[in-house]
């Protein structure tokens, strides 16, 4: 083989490795980055993980809301009218945050099953439901338990 040859041979290898690092690194840095949503039928069967960082979802159901008088700690639950899971979040909510709307929170699910926010946003006007919780809504049960 020429020297040339050589030479663009190593060029092209060592570009090639060059970029396949990249993607690798790439794709590793977004593959920690995903949160996915789970309501709270698939958090209560098991199916979300414990620790990472997921989106939950759902209404947020009527009369659960306890806040600590002594700091921003709030405790509430969301359900999907068939399963509910306690959520924890310490801060400022949202303005539109309420009893009975939907809500996404972004945290982490605790071995002893509450949900552990760090973010939660809530729905914008009265028309507008997170894709998910509406997803989520939708199922029979759910249906008949909004008509009653």
């Amino acid at each position: 083989m020429h020297a040339l040859r050589k030479k663009r041979l190593s060029v092209v290898l060592f570009l090639l490795a060059g970029v396949a690092l990249a993607v690798a690194l790439t794709a590793y840095a977004l593959r920690q980055n995903i949160n996915l949503f789970y309501d709270p039928s698939q958090i209560a069967a098991g199916e979300a993980p414990v620790g990472a960082r997921i989106r939950a979802g759902g209404m947020v159901e009527s009369g659960s809301v306890v806040r600590d008088p002594d700091s921003l700690t709030v405790r509430f639950r969301v359900t999907d009218f068939q399963a509910t899971v306690p959520v924890e979040y310490t801060g400022i909510l949202p303005d539109l945050f309420a009893e009975g709307q939907g809500v996404v929170a972004l945290g982490r699910l605790a071995p002893d099953g509450r949900f552990v926010a760090d973010e939660v946003l809530a729905k914008h006007d009265e028309k507008y439901m997170p894709p998910e919780v509406a997803g989520a809504l939708k199922s029979p049960s759910a249906q008949r338990e909004g008509k009653e």
